[in-house]
């Protein structure tokens, strides 16, 4: 095995993402299909994988082949894997974990970086206010699920496994050591405009629209103490806050830290197409990067700036 280059960087691709031994098994058991000794085998590299092997594996957890092999075919691989916030099949549930615990290491990881452009709040602002990210699986089941049933705000239930994996990924995302937000300067007024929407046809109720109101206070409190600080308030790790100068599209972001190099485009207001690819990573990063020259920073600098932008937004959501 010492001769084959390709074999040990597909074996340092596959420890990167799994570095527990036992986590690592269970996955490759599980996936191919084979008996703990047979994984065991493999995976002490007494036995190689075969070709129809490496592939399933590849496919499954998104390792670019051209990247293990050495030679660049032209194509970057991306992948998307469908998910239903509100019944999920087992195989969707068992990928929302897997990709959640993709991130477990950032808890403890000395060099990490986050960073998201944003035409909506990012999900790790998010999450801690249930109203306002029910209302975002709302928002997409109301233009996208086929079940009627759904079309009304009430009744939208989150399950409590479901929830649990939310408050995993914000756990592990605040404890990224330099996080960046980019965000359109429409985003609250964007917000604001759908709630009114969908209150003035009744699929939200007064009061629904009173708890969606007063967590959008919160959740301004909450990054103006960021904004404030520069920093989490859980962790005191550093994040930044940017405002955009023009339009943003859709989110889209990257991670970067030794183990975990990833972009992702959100599609369709839920679902993320995303890579592992490294070219590709390493150019989301510039990209992103240079977007910050059409954006103002309100976090930490810019006091006057910072406060014009808190008030206005306080404002916007006064009128909902």
């Amino acid at each position: 095995m010492e001769g084959n280059t390709w074999y040990n960087i597909f074996f340092e691709l596959l420890q990167n993402r799994y570095p527990k031994s036992a986590q690592l098994t269970h996955e490759v058991m599980n996936l191919l299909c084979i008996e703990r000794e047979a994984t065991y085998r493999r995976i002490r590299k007494e036995v190689p994988f075969t070709a129809n092997e490496v592939a399933k594996i590849a496919s499954s957890w998104n390792i670019s082949l051209d990247n293990i092999i050495g030679i660049n075919s032209g194509k970057v691989p991306f992948q998307m894997l469908p998910f239903d916030y509100l019944s999920p099949s087992p195989k969707e549930f068992s990928n929302l974990q897997k990709k959640v615990r993709l991130l477990d290491h950032l808890q403890t990881t000395p060099n990490s970086e986050y960073m998201e452009v944003c035409s909506r709040f990012p999900r790790p602002l998010h999450i801690g206010f249930p109203a306002l990210y029910r209302f975002l699986i709302f928002y997409w089941a109301y233009q996208y699920h086929n079940d009627e049933s759904q079309k009304l705000f009430s009744k939208i239930i989150i399950s409590d496994n479901i929830k649990e994996e939310f408050d995993r990924y914000k756990k592990n995302l605040i404890h990224v050591k330099d996080t960046s937000f980019i965000l359109d300067e429409m985003a609250f007024e964007a917000y604001v405009d759908s709630i009114k929407y969908f209150h003035s046809i009744l699929v939200i109720t007064d009061e629904e629209r009173e708890l969606l109101k007063k967590e959008l206070y919160e959740l301004l409190d909450y990054m103006m103490e960021i904004a404030t600080t520069g920093h989490y308030p859980e962790t005191n790790n550093r994040t930044n806050i940017y405002i955009s100068q023009i339009a943003i599209e859709t989110n889209y972001s990257y991670f970067y830290t030794d183990k975990l190099k990833i972009c992702r485009i959100n599609a369709f207001g839920k679902y993320d197409i995303s890579s592992q690819d490294t070219v590709m990573v390493e150019n989301f990063r510039n990209w992103m990067n240079l977007k910050k020259r059409t954006s103002i920073q309100i976090s930490e600098v810019n006091e006057k700036k910072r406060i014009e932008y808190f008030s206005k937004q306080r404002e916007i959501i006064d009128c909902l």
